[in-house]
């Protein structure tokens, strides 16, 4: 039994550790109202909490201790702070998962009070060694004075948890209802935002300046309509932190009452109960920073009433400066409104909050610049122009097969590396170099595809060349070829290796599946296909004088196209960027415009080293494909 109270014990610090999570990300993040990202209502969450409220479920076991009685209190107590604080996470569920997770809370919460009010019945409640005189034929008769201290008890922590249950009934259903009002609106902001936005400007990038407001927009957005700001800012988490403080009070004064106690343990469970009630204890203060601060943002969102903030504008009204800001910032400000999103429009959002979420995104777009990609910064500075996307594959080039497969932006990478990696002529920091830049840009290469090539057409070859790169970067070979062959030697001989190996592979992969339906000799063939094709267009670029084609120069030529290919592929970068601002689902926007803002941190750089550049006369859906490109330079006026 000792180590089943171990098992309660550990249960109820998991669910401290996920609360002292959401505390740690609320403060990390500025975010007071503390939204539930860790410790979150679920199926897992609930099992673990099944088991850290064991205690007061025990209809057999005696507790006759004083601390064995603290501990079964204290669990109903804990129970009660963990409601409150799991209830913002409502709003983070779509409607199929909150009825659900509302059904499992409630059968556990019900079964929790009725077991609570059997054991008033029966006696074991408030049982102790003085007691054990007054049982008659298994039945328990009650004196007056413990009857009283068994309701007094009961009542504390049932009634509270019957009222929580009821908060989250009725938070349920007013968040079904905020979400429509919420997607209502965002729409609207939505549409404000895509007129304000000027994407893909005639042959130049959007500038980085443009690109901050434009995630900032969709922050404000996803902030202010963030279900769990909505749920966090209403009556309901009030209320529940409330109670969460009530019950935390009496928590503490059954640990300061009995803390003489802590020895008095005589229950099957010995001394593992004194274990569970200091943990929580120490759980109920810790679960408590965020309910009640909760409370306190909910109240001052309520108060922050129309008529308040007019009074205190009609004062600095005389003045250019309002709470410190100058005309231009206030201008921005009202810009910025725009995008703000209320369930109430009578309330004035306050500008303190705005500024502190412009900081927000300010600051975590700062912060990813510090991890800009080096080793893809100087590759992309060998890259002048795009020639190099025209340049590396030839279309006189015969087909190996009637199949034709198209072009993707990473697969002629990851080749044109390979055999670059594949000259042995070349000191090893400087491919070493190319491989670090390469593997960097293609973090950035896959997001252009998945957000702006997810076609069906493209999948296999994007596949086809994720599955190459790992073979390439971390083998240093090629389909299970070494890339550096000893008996190979000038650069004309690496290059008619390649291409005859690539040949072989795809004529073999033909002939042993014929349907067609293995995925695997499908990846072969595309990336063999790949080969063949780069390898016989840079030797028909040089043709004649092949043999006197050094590995410096075509190692120096292969490096050139790799920038250019990638130059071209991250000029996508921006639309991507605004892609990835808006989502559908209400639930993942603050998400979306994280990972947004987090990228365009990352990518300032690039993007500004690209700005000059004059783009080509495409439509901005064309220029997320290469072959668009290709055609384009092959013949601008086609």
């Amino acid at each position: 039994m000792p180590w089943i109270g171990i098992y309660i014990a550990c249960a109820s610090l998991l669910c401290i550790l996920a609360m002292v999570a959401d505390l740690l990300h609320g403060l990390r993040n500025r975010k007071m109202w503390f939204p539930c990202k860790y410790f979150t209502l679920n199926a897992a969450s609930l099992t673990v909490i099944a088991v850290a409220i064991k205690l007061p479920m025990d209809l057999s076991n005696l507790m006759p201790g004083s601390i064995d009685q603290d501990a079964k209190f204290g669990s109903l107590w804990f129970m009660c702070i963990i409601m409150a604080n799991l209830l913002p996470s409502l709003a983070s569920m779509d409607s199929k998962e909150l009825v659900a997770n509302i059904i499992a809370l409630g059968v556990l919460v019900i079964t929790l009070v009725v077991n609570i009010c059997i054991q008033i019945n029966t006696g074991i409640l408030l049982y102790t060694e003085h007691d054990a005189d007054i049982f008659v034929d298994s039945n328990y008769t009650y004196t007056r004075e413990s009857f009283t201290v068994s309701v007094f008890y009961a009542g504390t922590s049932v009634v509270p948890l019957l009222m929580l249950l009821i908060i989250y009934g009725c938070s349920s259903l007013a968040i079904l209802k905020s979400k429509e009002i919420l997607e209502s609106k965002y729409q609207a902001a939505h549409q404000t935002a895509l007129k304000d936005q000027f994407l893909q400007q005639p042959g130049r990038l959007l500038t980085v300046e443009k690109l901050k407001k434009y995630v900032s927009n969709y922050w404000i957005m996803a902030g202010t309509g963030s279900p769990q700001f909505m749920t966090a800012c209403s009556v309901t988490t009030s209320a529940s932190g409330v109670i969460c403080a009530s019950s935390c009070g009496l928590l503490i004064s059954l640990m300061i009452v009995d803390f003489e106690y802590l020895g008095d343990h005589n229950s099957d469970y010995k001394w593992s109960t004194s274990v569970i009630f200091i943990i929580q204890v120490i759980g109920g203060i810790v679960g408590t920073i965020a309910p009640v601060t909760r409370c306190f943002a909910a109240l001052s969102f309520k108060l922050s009433v129309k008529w308040i903030w007019k009074q205190v504008k009609a004062v600095f009204s005389a003045s250019s400066i309002v709470l410190g800001q100058n005309p231009e910032q206030l201008a921005n400000n009202k810009d910025l409104r725009r995008y703000v999103l209320q369930l109430q429009d009578d309330i004035e959002f306050a500008d303190r909050t705005l500024k502190g979420m412009l900081k927000s995104v300010n600051r975590l777009v700062q912060k990813a610049e510090q991890h800009k990609p080096n080793n893809l910064m100087k590759l992309l500075a060998e890259s002048r122009c795009f020639e190099g996307v025209e340049k590396f594959d030839n279309r006189h080039v015969p087909p190996l097969h009637s199949e034709e497969y198209l072009n993707c932006w990473s697969l002629p990478l990851v080749t044109l590396t390979s055999i670059a990696m594949s000259l042995s002529n070349i000191h090893k920091n400087k491919v070493d170099c190319l491989v670090s830049g390469v593997s960097e840009g293609l973090v950035y290469v896959k997001l252009v595809e998945e957000t702006l090539n997810a076609t069906n057409d493209h999948v296999n070859i994007q596949k086809a060349a994720k599955n190459l790169w790992v073979e390439v970067e971390i083998y240093h070979k090629w389909l299970g070829n070494k890339l550096q062959k000893p008996q190979v030697n000038t650069a004309g001989q690496i290059l008619e290796w390649l291409r005859d190996t690539a040949k072989s592979i795809v004529i073999k992969v033909e002939s042993t599946d014929t349907g067609g339906q293995n995925a695997n000799c499908k990846c072969k063939s595309i990336s063999a296909t790949s080969m063949y094709r780069i390898s016989e267009t840079i030797l028909l670029s040089y043709h004649t004088n092949i043999e006197e084609l050094s590995q410096k120069e075509l190692f120096v030529q292969l490096s050139i196209m790799i920038a250019d290919i990638l130059a071209a592929c991250l000029t996508n970068l921006p639309q991507v960027i605004a892609m990835k601002c808006h989502t559908s689902a209400i639930e993942k926007r603050a998400a979306s415009v994280q990972a947004a803002a987090q990228l365009l941190g990352e990518t300032t750089h690039i993007i500004n080293a690209l700005q000059q550049r004059e783009l080509p006369s495409l439509n901005p859906d064309e220029l997320a494909f290469i072959d668009k490109w290709r055609a384009y330079l092959i013949d601008p006026f086609r």
